[in-house]
């Protein structure tokens, strides 16, 4: 079986189309500081209005527990939502109650309806099958038709994503074909040399990647908190940055497995430590056998990649003609330590390759930094779901839509 798009749902004029989202953006307050997500969704949504189909988007914002909280609202999504669509998105006071039905039985062709978070119900996330198969028909009695297009969420089995995708007519959007079509391309077909730039704090959430993907790069670069497991794997003191003693044998086992495929795993030769974990500590850059050997002894913490690293990681991705990066090098939030970050960033935007930016921290983290989407190949909208795609998972919100 292949993936179910737009063109297997037939005419839509007049249907009314419950669409998945993943408008799941950062907040702070109401102010929303990093729209990359809401803007991933037009596409699909505009080419469905364009069909004359009635839009009902699905989404969620945060982790509530299955009841309201005015902080997980989707209001600011709505908003914003509307100022790129250049007209009002209503936005119903429920998921499924009586504020959703209203304002969705009264849609004319083209409208845009946006559902409240949809997490508000405990139905969305429930560990019980027969719990989410009760919500997911709540939501479909709401449409005709339904598209899932929030990349980021098709690694969960849940209502809105699985079950859902079974009760209606389903295909998917252009943003998940899209998404589909690069991590093929990352993991099938890449230009070589090919080169995965992995950060982020914890090894442990990259194992399943760098297991996966070993076989089949070139380099790997190592930055962010989870380089300091792999410098203890080498033997070396890390001060007080974020260690995971547990996973020490792991990383000296890839580092044996690399050398014996051939691929070379790179680990920063120097490293930016601070007295503390603060935007105005003090700090030093330091060979990385010689952490501990800075003023502030086994209490200094690494929080970023050295200058020379930069250079090192930047010559690796200049020559790559494939590149994806998934995690920050260091703390880049704080301006003493974005460097290595911004000059990773930099590289994959000046490189004659195809670069990916595997969404979530990597993704905030350009645009942070002063970057546009297009000056990279592709930015991922679903980080975790695009790390389990790598690990080479199956994915139950693709399986619902025919993907095999």
């Amino acid at each position: 079986m292949t993936l179910r798009t737009l063109n297997s749902l037939g005419d839509l004029r007049g249907k009314k189309v419950l669409v998945r989202c993943d408008l799941n953006v950062p907040l702070d307050g109401a102010h929303i500081t990093d729209d990359g997500r809401i803007r991933a969704s037009l596409p699909t949504i505009s080419r469905l209005r364009d069909a004359g189909a009635r839009v009902i988007i699905i989404s969620h914002l945060g982790r509530p527990e299955g009841t309201p909280e005015d902080r997980f609202s989707l209001a600011p999504a709505a908003t914003r939502l509307g100022e790129l669509l250049g007209e009002s998105v209503v936005l119903a006071a429920d998921t499924v109650g009586e504020s959703a039905r209203a304002a969705t039985a009264c849609m004319g062709d083209g409208d845009v309806v946006m559902l409240e978070n949809v997490r508000f119900n405990a139905g969305e996330t429930a560990k019980g099958q027969a719990e989410r198969e009760v919500f997911a028909a709540e939501l479909a009695a709401l449409g005709d038709a339904f598209v899932s297009d929030g990349f980021g969420v098709v690694h969960r089995k849940q209502a809105s994503v699985y079950e859902l995708a079974r009760d209606l007519p389903s295909a998917a959007g252009l943003l998940i074909e899209k998404e589909l079509s690069v991590l093929e391309r990352l993991t099938s077909s890449p230009d070589r040399p090919y080169t995965v730039v992995l950060g982020g704090s914890k090894v442990s959430d990259k194992l399943g990647v760098i297991s996966h993907l070993l076989p089949r790069v070139d380099t790997i670069l190592i930055g962010g908190g989870m380089l300091y497991t792999f410098l203890a794997a080498q033997g070396y003191s890390v001060g007080s940055s974020l260690l995971e003693v547990d996973q020490i044998e792991t990383c000296r086992s890839y580092l044996a497995e690399a050398k014996e495929l051939g691929v070379a795993i790179v680990l920063p030769e120097d490293i930016v430590v601070a007295s503390r974990f603060s935007a105005d500590a003090d700090f030093v850059v330091v060979p990385a056998d010689r952490i501990e050997e800075t003023p502030f002894g086994h209490t200094g913490i690494g929080l970023d990649i050295g200058p020379a690293a930069a250079e090192t990681f930047t010559a690796h991705i200049a020559a790559s003609k494939t590149v994806f990066w998934n995690g920050p090098a260091g703390v880049f939030e704080m301006p003493a330590f974005a460097n290595g970050t911004l000059r990773i960033a930099t590289a994959l935007a000046n490189m004659s390759g195809f670069s990916v930016v595997g969404g979530g921290d990597s993704a905030a983290a350009v645009r942070t930094l002063g970057f546009a989407d297009s000056d990279f190949g592709h930015i991922a909208t679903g980080g975790g779901a695009s790390l389990e795609f790598l690990e080479g998972k199956k994915l139950p919100g693709l399986e619902a839509l025919g993907w095999q």
